[in-house]
C-alpha cells in the first residue's frame, strides 16, 4: 500500500500591512514585532499593497522628524516595494461601496486592499482601523487586528478565536 499524500499546504496568509506597521517592522525595527518581520523577510507571508499606499510610505519617510537621508529613504521604500505582491490601484466599485467608511479617509485604502486582494488580514494599530474589525462587512473577509494579536495567534499551539484570525477565518 503506498505511503499516504501530505496534507494539502494551507493556503498563505495574506497581509496588509498599514503604513505605521511597516514603519514599526523595517524603520524602528520594534523588537516585539520580530518574530513577524523574520516570518514576512523569509517568505512565509505574503504582503500585498497598491501604488497609493507605498507613495504614503515614500512621503512618510522623508518626514523631518525621523531624520532619515535620502539612502536610508530609498532602501527603506526599495525594501518593502520588493516584498510586496503588486495589487491593482483602483478598488471594484462593488468592493469599495460594501465596506465601512473608515473616521480617517486616508485609511480607506487599506481596507480596499484587503477586501479587494483577499488578504487575511489587516495588521494595523490605527485606532480607527482597528474600531471596524467587528463591522459586518469586514469579518467575513479578513481579520484586522494588531501585529502583536496577530504574533500571539501565530505562536498559540492552542485552537483559539485569536488562533483562528491567524489561519484566516476571521473571529
Amino acid at each position: 500500500m503506498p505511503p499516504p499524500s501530505p496534507a494539502p499546504a494551507p493556503e498563505a496568509i495574506r497581509l496588509v500591512l498599514d503604513t505605521n506597521t511597516v514603519l514599526a517592522l523595517w524603520m524602528f525595527r520594534d523588537p516585539r514585532l520580530r518574530v513577524l518581520r523574520t516570518a514576512i523577510e523569509e517568505g512565509r507571508y505574503r504582503l500585498l499593497g497598491r501604488e497609493d499606499a507605498s507613495e504614503e510610505l515614500r512621503r512618510v519617510l522623508a518626514y523631518r522628524q525621523f531624520g532619515l537621508g535620502p539612502d536610508e529613504q530609498a532602501a527603506l521604500w526599495h525594501g518593502y516595494l520588493a516584498r510586496l505582491e503588486p495589487a491593482d490601484f483602483a478598488p471594484a466599485a462593488e468592493a469599495a461601496a460594501a465596506l465601512p467608511n473608515c473616521r480617517d479617509p486616508d485609511d480607506q485604502k487599506f481596507l480596499e486592499i484587503a477586501l479587494r486582494h483577499a488578504a487575511t488580514h489587516l495588521l494595523t494599530r490605527d485606532r480607527a482601523l482597528l474600531a471596524l474589525a467587528r463591522h459586518r462587512a469586514i469579518r467575513p473577509h479578513f481579520s484586522i487586528l494588531t501585529p502583536e494579536r496577530f504574533i500571539d495567534a501565530a505562536s498559540s499551539p492552542c485552537p483559539s478565536p485569536a488562533h483562528a484570525a491567524v489561519a484566516g477565518k476571521p473571529e
